[in-house]
């Protein structure tokens, strides 16, 4: 078996995430109350306890989920003597995802990887908020259910020239699922084009801005300063990264990925295909939900795909290794 650990990303939140794990072992109790006491509140209690409005918001559900990952890894560690730099062939995340992928491989602490989230929620819905006042229009994120890349790459492109407005690919999730990002009047124009094109539907997703846009430049801008200073180390495993979809070992290029990401297209599902060209035969989901275990099964039939959240997850999954 070869492994690779993913971790998820916005969108995978559910209030009393983690809990049943935070009741059953201390280690668990240990991670979420490490978070809090990094970001100096009670983010323990908005996860646990909702309401589900003040999770949802991303300066919160970034750190959220990365607490919910680590409290599942801790466990893993704990309990079942998983060794991340010696198990796991690589690591990776979607979008903020890939802040618990460098805390499990090593390369940032979990109060570090916290605050960096936090500061980065911020700066995304700042950002959101100026590119509005700038141009007068809201910017938003739409699924293409049933589109391939080449598909939403035209759509986007066409609907940008037509508005003069900003639509991009915002994630390449895998087949039949690409996620497009901008200001909403081109949205509209590249969501007619895809169902004409022949996707199922599209989705407007429930989020505040455009993320993985050029309209978050002001957040790429800010999380420049932020990463600066922070204390980044060389991973004990190769991280595949987003904005490449190529393994990184390297700290500095790390920083500067890091950066990019905020404004560039997550390769998810490159990410998955260069890890099953690399060998790995078995992904594992760190954390909340199973979307990253569904979209994995789309995108490589011929891997074991597994998603660990609960004490049942954590048994399972131990007893197969």
């Amino acid at each position: 078996m070869t492994l690779a650990l993913v971790f998820p990303g916005q969108g995978s939140q559910h209030v009393g995430m983690g809990m049943p794990l935070a009741e059953a072992f201390p280690e668990a109790r240990q991670v979420f109350e490490e978070v809090d006491d990094a970001l100096g509140r009670a983010l323990s209690r908005i996860v646990f306890e909702g309401p589900g409005d003040d999770l949802t918001a991303t300066e919160n559900a970034q750190p959220a989920l990365l607490a919910v990952s680590m409290a599942v890894l801790r466990v893993l560690t704990n309990q079942g003597g998983l060794d991340v730099g010696g198990r796991a062939a690589f690591v990776a995340g979607h979008s903020l995802g890939e802040y618990a992928a460098l805390a499990a491989a090593g390369a940032l602490t979990l109060a570090d990887a916290a605050r960096l989230l936090d500061a980065r929620g911020a700066a995304m819905k700042r950002a959101g908020a100026q590119a509005k006042q700038d141009t007068g229009a809201d910017g938003s994120m739409s699924a293409l259910l049933g589109a391939d890349i080449k598909m939403a790459e035209e759509v986007v492109d066409f609907a940008a020239k037509k508005t003069g407005q900003i639509c991009v690919v915002a994630n390449d999730n895998g087949p039949g699922q690409v996620v497009i990002s901008g200001h909403e009047p081109a949205l509209d124009v590249a969501e007619e084009l895809a169902k004409e094109a022949g996707a199922k539907r599209a989705v407007r997703l429930g989020v505040s801005a455009a993320f993985h846009s050029p309209l978050m430049a002001p957040a790429a801008e800010v999380m420049h300063d932020v990463l600066g200073s922070a204390d980044l180390r060389s991973p004990l495993t190769p991280v595949v990264a987003n904005v490449t979809a190529a393994p990184v070992s390297d700290a500095e290029e790390i920083r500067e990925l890091l950066e990019q990401q905020i404004t560039s297209r997550v390769r998810w599902r490159e990410t998955v295909d260069a890890m099953g060209a690399a060998g790995v035969d078995t992904l594992v989901e760190v954390g909340a939900g199973k979307v990253l275990t569904g979209i994995n099964r789309r995108i490589n039939r011929d891997l074991v795909t597994v998603s660990v959240e609960t004490p049942e997850d954590v048994e399972a999954f131990l007893k197969s290794l």
